[in-house]
């Protein structure tokens, strides 16, 4: 067939359609898929057979609307053949390459792109070295390409029977150069040679390496053949990978790919688990290294390689020995301890791994934390701590998805990981001290790790897989359990620990805290002796705590003093001994820290010691009330909640309805205001278990019968004079012991919470019960009134002793 005749070439203001990728040689057809806004409204005014247009290719792909500066300044005239839609926005447009043409501007104005330009011809400027190097070029191509590249030889042979045959030096480079699927840098470069010669060498050596490469994947597929098997497909693909790698030179034996797959071959993984390993492996074997997706994948695959899907810690349960140990490393705890003891018990009975999630709720330095380790320890299990403080996104418990870049798997997984087995011992520290962000809470997200019956298929958002947790000890420890939720706080077997007593103190400062000061001081054995009448006083005169870690500080400071002196001393020097008694302890702690005042503040009517739980454990405070002329008018302060001044309204109420009974004027408030203050005024305080102690503090107040200094109280006070049971007794008793208080006087209901409280702490007080509010202040008050006290005067005889007091 003879070259078709061009038609007229437009030259301006033609339309111009450009491509992200891919190049137009003129003398062949290419379909162009459209979805861009100006070229959909340029594919929807062509006229197929009729129309011609521009193509040119733009520097960048990503640029969505080119200018003239983002396209290739060499493009082609096409005549448009078809238009189909494909979509509602987009088109297929068939084009025919016509020629080459020379972009000069682009025009605005319509809503699809336009252009000037003029037409390029080709540079022959030696016409018979041109036909040589076609004929040579064109004998190469019919010679190899039907057998190694098959596709390229078919191409090549649809757009001769559509356009003709040609013998064209500049057609024959140009058709071979598209035929041959090149990367859009080598077209463009193929499309701005405009020398015949010149292009007609380029596209032969582009030819030569298409046939190089199409020999190498021949040679590839013969050895992988060589190795077949019909019934392993994926022994395949390994095959043909590590021809690859042969061939790049990458075939070191022992690839980590390799050492992967055996690590997982060697996992007992669940049936589940095993299907998604397999499908990965497989992904990761045909993928390029390079790939940002390899490391994705393969780093996911570690992940569950490192886990302990049935790995187990070979904890033999010896009770006699858990006892032992809980003993050694911790004094006193007796409730605790026993729970533990009966937990462990009935795993060694029943073999059932399955319990209830222990949490131990208490004041800071009473050892909630020491107390798993120490579990861990009896019992062989790894130990792994979990701090909970201030975590505030739900990622951090169940992980990121993988989708997202730099994607890890949560605490609990990162915990196991650690631990080795799939039954370690796994403390929740802190877990009152988690927050809620705006990526979703994370208490939430524990309701399914610390339920028994849920936490057994736990699926991580990393893994995308369950994991079984039903094995693993949950320990948890908070020192507030009011701020967990409902749900939450269901799921925890409570384990309340309130402090210790002063003996206990003693005991633990000379079993455990000392011996671990002299080792981390180096001080030798022998060389520091600190008497027990010492540590009574560092207990009552230097700390002010439900738990130990004070005190542990303090013995700390008196081992550094005394390291002080022993490295001042002379090395020839004989090396000195140290006796500590309670009078040395001025020079080597300071100043005494805390005194009681309860006999100072209560040395008038009108003051009150209550008793108050906070969550560092429970402290005393003194309510003090005071009288003054006025009007009735009753000013609280102190910074209480509403339901502190709800009972302090509650109990001034009950005080008047029963005045004559009290043996206190009726009409008291008609010329006298009244002043209810709970001093260290910058501590928020609320609850209604001060309820009794306001009542007391007003009637003493009005009565001029002083409260016992010797006496402390809490409980409820109702607008009848019942008085109703409050929590926290325990933690509030040993705060009353702690400061020095003999007498407590209690709801008659919270008598079942005597048990809990230790036995030389119920031998060292009194602990009255009441379910009236008379028998409060039978027991509170002093027989006779205050002598010589003037009930008019009294509050501003309190305000002078407070005075007094705080210089």
């Amino acid at each position: 067939m003879s070259q078709p005749t061009l038609p007229e070439l437009p030259t301006a203001a033609f339309p111009l359609l450009p491509l992200r990728n891919g190049v137009l040689f003129p003398g062949t057809v290419i379909t162009i898929p459209v979805g861009r806004t100006r070229s959909v409204a340029l594919a929807e005014t062509l006229v197929p057979g009729e129309s011609i247009i521009g193509v040119a290719v733009q520097r960048d792909p990503r640029t969505n609307d080119p200018e003239l500066a983002d396209l290739h300044t060499v493009g082609t005239y096409a005549r448009v053949r078809q238009v189909n839609r494909a979509g509602e926005r987009s088109f297929h447009i068939v084009v025919e390459g016509l020629a080459r043409f020379e972009l000069r501007e682009l025009l605005h104005g319509k809503p699809f792109h336009l252009a000037d330009g003029a037409p390029l011809t080709d540079e022959v400027s030696d016409p018979v070295e041109a036909r040589a190097l076609a004929d040579a070029l064109s004998e190469q191509a019919d010679a190899r390409l039907p057998k190694l590249a098959p596709e390229v030889h078919a191409t090549l042979g649809q757009w001769a029977n559509l356009l003709g045959r040609t013998r064209d030096p500049g057609t024959v480079a140009d058709r071979l150069a598209a035929a041959l699927n090149l990367d859009t840098e080598k077209e463009v470069q193929v499309l701005l040679t405009r020398d015949v010669a010149q292009r007609l060498r380029l596209v032969t050596g582009l030819v030569s390496e298409a046939v190089t490469l199409a020999e190498v994947r021949r040679k590839i597929d013969s050895e992988v053949r060589r190795g077949f098997s019909n019934h392993q497909r994926e022994v395949v693909l390994r095959q043909q990978l590590k021809a690859i790698q042969k061939e790049l030179g990458e075939d070191q034996p022992g690839g980590d790919q390799d050492a992967l797959r055996e690590r997982l071959d060697a996992k007992e993984l669940p049936e589940e688990v095993r299907e998604v390993v397999d499908r990965e492996l497989r992904r990761l074997a045909t993928m390029n290294p390079a790939q940002a997706e390899h490391n994705v994948i393969r780093t996911y695959l570690e992940t569950i390689a490192d886990l302990p899907w049935s790995e187990r810690a070979d904890a033999e349960i010896d009770i006699d020995a858990i006892a032992a140990r809980l003993d050694a490393d911790h004094y006193g705890l007796d409730k605790v301890k026993r729970r533990i003891l009966e937990h462990m018990a009935v795993l060694k009975v029943s073999g059932n791994a399955r319990a209830t999630i222990l949490c131990l709720a208490g004041p800071p330095g009473v050892g909630k934390t020491s107390l798993g380790q120490s579990i861990a320890d009896a019992t062989g299990r790894p130990f792994v701590r979990i701090a909970l403080g201030g975590v505030r996104d739900e990622a951090e418990i169940r992980g990121h998805r993988r989708t997202y870049v730099g994607a890890l798997p949560g605490r609990l997984i990162h915990a196991l990981k650690k631990a080795g087995k799939r039954n370690p011992v796994i403390l929740l520290d802190e877990i009152d001290k988690l927050g809620q962000g705006w990526m979703g809470s994370p208490e939430s997200a524990l309701l399914e790790v610390l339920d028994p019956e849920q936490n057994k298929s736990f699926t991580d958002h990393y893994l995308e897989l369950p994991f079984d947790l039903s094995e693993v000890m949950f320990i948890v420890t908070a020192n507030d359990l009011a701020t967990l939720s409902a749900p939450l706080r269901d799921r925890l077997e409570v384990i309340e620990i309130a402090g210790y007593t002063a003996d206990e103190k003693v005991k633990i400062a000379e079993n455990h805290l000392l011996p671990r000061a002299l080792e981390q001081h180096a001080i030798a054995g022998g060389t520091l002796t600190v008497t027990d009448p010492a540590i009574r006083a560092i207990v009552r005169d230097y700390t002010r705590e439900a738990g130990v870690r004070q005190l542990g500080r303090e013995i700390t400071k008196l081992c550094r003093s005394i390291t002080l002196e022993i490295a001042r001393g002379s090395a020839d020097e004989k090396p000195r001994r140290f006796t500590i008694d309670e009078g040395d302890l001025d020079t080597y702690l300071g100043k005494v820290r805390f005194v009681s005042e309860v006999a100072e503040r209560t040395a008038v009517p009108g003051v009150a010691t209550g008793l108050a739980w906070t969550p560092v454990g429970g402290d005393i405070l003194f309510i003090e009330t005071s009288r003054m002329p006025g009007k009735g008018r009753l000013e609280i302060t102190g910074q209480l909640g509403d339901v502190m001044k709800e009972s302090a309204r509650a109990a001034l109420t009950y005080v008047r309805a029963n005045a004559e009974g009290l043996g206190i004027d009726p009409d008291f408030l008609e010329s006298s205001d009244l002043h209810i203050h709970v001093p260290a005024g910058a501590v928020p305080k609320d609850g209604p278990s001060a309820g009794v102690t306001i009542f007391t503090a007003l009637a003493s107040l009005l009565s001029g019968r002083r409260v016992r200094p010797d006496t402390a109280m809490t409980g409820e006070c109702t607008l009848r004079g019942r008085v109703l049971p409050v929590g926290g007794i325990k933690a509030k008793v040993l705060a009353a012991h702690r400061a020095g208080i003999r007498r407590v006087i209690l709801p008659l209901r919270n008598k079942r919470d005597l048990a809990e409280i230790p036995e030389d702490v119920r031998q060292a007080m009194e602990i009255l019960f009441a379910e009236d509010m008379s028998q409060v202040l039978d027991a509170a008050l002093e027989a006779e009134p205050l002598a010589g006290a003037d009930l008019g005067t009294l509050g501003g005889a309190g305000e002078r002793e407070r005075d007094q007091v705080e210089a």
